[in-house]
C-alpha cells in the first residue's frame, strides 16, 4: 500500500482509554511507512508517547477558552486546527475526543472517532435527549470512524445518521506488548481467583457482580481491582459485609500494569450497565483468560461469540449470571487465537489504510 499522510486531532494525552489507543494506532501506522502528526490541544500528558512519534500541541485550549466556551471561540480554535493541518496537507484527519471544535472543520478527508456509547449510558430520557441534539448538531453529514457495531446501530436509530457514513473499526491491540507487560513479577492476592477490573462508579455494577457471584456458591475467591471515590468504595465494603464475603472477596488498588493480575485469573469478569467496546474483556482473552460478561450496549456481544456465547448474559439474570460463574469455576474455557483474532494490530490497522 502506498504510504499515506495521517493527521490526528486530539486535546490531550491526559488519562482515558481513547487516548491510549489512538497512540498505539498513530505508532502502528508510522511502524508501517506512514508519515503521522498528532495534534494536541494543550499540553497535559499522563500517557507514555512512543519516542519517534511526531506531536505537535497548538495550544488552542486554555483557561481563558475554558471560562468563555462558546461558538466563535470554537472557531478560532479550529482556525488554528486548520492552519496546521493545511501545512502538514494530510490524507487523512482523524478527529478523537476534541469535536465540539473540529466540528467546524470541512475540506479535509476528515473522520470523527467515536469510543463511546453515550446514548445508550444516559440515566434518564432528559439526558437522552440532549446527548442526541447534541450528536446530531456535531455528526450530521459526516464521516464517522466507531469502535463497535453497537455504537453505529445507535447513532443509526437514536441520532439518524446514514450507516453508510459510518465505519466500525474495532480497537487495534498489540499482544505482543500485552503478554510482556503480564510477565512483570508480581504477586496476586490468592493463588487461584476471579478478577474484576473497573473504577468503582455505579456504571460498572459491582453490586450485580457481587450478589452473582455470592449466589454461584463458588469459593474461589474474587478480586476487585480499581479505584474511585471514597464513598463509592465505602458502599462496595458494605455491601461485601451485608453479603458475608469478607474473607472471599479483596480489593485492591488499579495497577499501572494491571495484565499480570489478569494472566493469572481463572476468569474476568464484567458486569456493567453501558460500554462502548469493553478493552479489559479483549485484554484478558489476548493473555488466554476466559471471561464472563453481562450482555450490555456495547460490545460484549461482539466480542463473546462462538464457544464464548454461553458466558455472555442477560444484563438483569442474576441467576444465569451466578451459573455462568459456577460453570467456569468447576471448568475454565480455553481461549484459543481465533476468539480475539479480529482485534488484533495485524487485522485493524489495514482498515485505517484504506480510509
Amino acid at each position: 500500500m502506498n504510504s499515506k499522510r495521517f493527521a490526528f486531532v486530539i486535546s490531550d494525552f491526559y488519562g482515558g482509554g481513547a487516548q491510549k489507543v489512538l497512540l498505539n494506532t498513530a505508532e502502528e501506522l508510522r511502524l508501517r511507512g506512514h508519515t503521522v502528526r498528532i495534534h494536541t490541544l494543550r499540553e497535559r500528558i499522563e500517557h507514555d508517547i512512543p519516542p519517534q512519534l511526531e506531536i505537535v500541541n497548538l495550544a488552542v485550549i486554555t483557561q481563558a477558552t475554558k471560562a468563555l466556551s462558546n461558538v466563535l471561540v470554537e472557531k478560532l480554535q479550529a482556525h488554528t486546527i486548520k492552519k496546521a493541518l493545511r501545512s502538514f496537507q494530510p490524507d487523512i484527519v482523524i478527529s478523537c475526543s476534541c469535536d465540539r471544535i473540529t466540528r467546524h472543520i470541512h475540506g479535509f478527508n476528515l473522520y470523527f472517532w467515536v469510543h463511546a456509547n453515550s446514548i445508550d449510558a444516559a440515566g434518564d430520557i432528559k439526558q437522552k435527549q440532549k446527548i442526541i441534539t447534541k450528536n446530531k448538531k456535531i455528526y450530521q453529514g459526516r464521516r464517522l470512524i466507531v469502535v463497535s457495531e453497537g455504537i453505529k446501530q445507535a447513532l443509526v436509530k437514536h441520532v439518524g445518521l446514514k450507516p453508510q457514513d459510518i465505519q466500525v473499526i474495532y480497537n487495534p491491540f498489540d499482544q505482543a506488548f500485552i503478554a510482556k507487560q503480564a510477565k512483570e513479577n508480581v504477586r496476586p492476592p490468592y493463588d487461584d481467583y476471579f478478577i474484576h477490573v473497573g473504577s468503582f462508579e455505579y456504571r460498572k455494577r459491582h453490586d450485580r457482580l457481587l450478589r452473582a457471584y455470592h449466589a454461584s456458591g463458588s469459593q474461589t475467591p474474587l478480586v476487585l481491582m480499581g479505584k474511585g471515590k471514597s464513598e463509592d468504595e465505602a458502599r462496595l465494603r458494605s455491601l461485601i459485609d451485608e453479603l458475608g464475603a469478607n474473607d472471599r472477596v479483596k480489593i485492591i488498588p488499579f495497577q499501572t500494569n494491571p495484565y499480570p493480575y489478569i494472566a493469572q485469573a481463572k476468569a474476568l469478569l464484567l458486569t456493567s450497565d453501558q460500554e462502548g467496546l469493553p478493552t479489559v474483556l479483549i485484554e484478558a482473552l489476548l493473555l488466554h483468560t476466559p471471561v464472563i460478561s453481562v450482555d450490555c450496549p456495547s460490545g460484549p456481544s461482539e466480542i463473546l461469540t462462538d464457544e464464548l456465547a454461553p458466558y455472555l448474559i442477560e444484563m438483569d439474570d442474576t441467576a444465569a449470571l451466578a451459573a455462568a460463574i459456577a460453570r467456569m469455576d468447576r471448568a475454565p474455557l480455553a481461549i484459543e487465537p481465533k476468539h480475539y483474532q479480529k482485534f488484533l494490530n495485524s487485522a485493524v490497522i489495514p482498515k485505517f489504510e484504506q480510509l
